[in-house]
């Protein structure tokens, strides 16, 4: 065979086999195409990562809300213990009237404390405005439940010689809500321990110690642990003996 007769045959392109347009994108379409188990799986890991996703605000926003509500809560138990403290450092009392000058603190029958005495307050105490200037007052702290529902400490002022006003006795300043417990002890001298009522009222404890625990908010809709804390107090004052009082005229 002639090797020269050989090479243009060879040399020969293939016959192409030409397809119409229509033809061409049909199958294009139908190789782009997901069959629907593949939908499926797709819609499934998209629940999932929605999921995870939901998942995970929720517990930023419960975590979020719990560290508000006790932040909140701390504060103001702190208030509450300063408010006391403030009150405790002012008090006054003069023997020769014992009637309004009496150091009160006892507990009830749910073993919560109620402190009652008469103290020169401060002009930036709570409710001061109300008053009208009358600085020496008898404030009285004491629980109190709230419909049932929780207990809060509540603050009641009414300068001295003058009856508490029906205002302050319905609508108390609250200075901590959802009290677990509240106590009030008074170093007892003679005693040389702490006691739960005080029953010297013609005389003023040196020491208070005053624990104060609240629980979370029940109002709001994540509960915050609870949280307690005691405060040891001095008070500077005596009281005023009935010898060294004079009048003035």
């Amino acid at each position: 065979m002639n090797l020269k007769t050989v090479l243009p045959i060879a040399n020969c392109p293939l016959p192409i086999k030409r397809r119409s347009a229509a033809s061409l994108l049909k199958s294009i379409r139908e190789s782009a195409a997901f069959t629907l188990v593949e939908v499926m799986v797709a819609m499934v890991i998209f629940s999932m990562v929605i999921a995870a996703i939901y998942s995970t605000w929720t517990l930023i926003l419960r975590a979020a809300q719990v560290g508000q509500n006790t932040a909140a809560q701390a504060q103001r138990e702190r208030i509450a213990l300063r408010t006391i403290e403030d009150s405790l450092t002012c008090v006054q009392s003069f023997q020769a009237s014992m009637k309004y000058y009496a150091f009160l603190d006892f507990a009830d029958n749910n073993e919560q404390s109620e402190l009652s005495f008469t103290a020169r307050l401060p002009d930036d105490f709570p409710r001061n405005g109300k008053f009208g200037g009358f600085n020496l007052r008898r404030v009285t702290f004491s629980v109190e439940s709230k419909s049932g529902l929780e207990n809060d400490l509540v603050l009641r002022q009414n300068p001295v010689l003058m009856d508490m006003d029906p205002d302050e006795l319905q609508t108390p300043l609250v200075l901590a809500r959802n009290v677990k417990k509240f106590t009030v002890e008074c170093w007892d001298a003679s005693k040389m321990d702490w006691v739960k009522e005080w029953a010297n009222t013609n005389s003023i404890p040196a020491l208070v110690r005053i624990s104060l625990e609240v629980g979370g908010n029940a109002d709001s809709g994540a509960a915050a642990p609870e949280y307690a804390v005691t405060r040891l107090v001095a008070i500077p004052s005596v009281t005023l003996l009935s010898t060294l009082q004079t009048s003035h005229r």
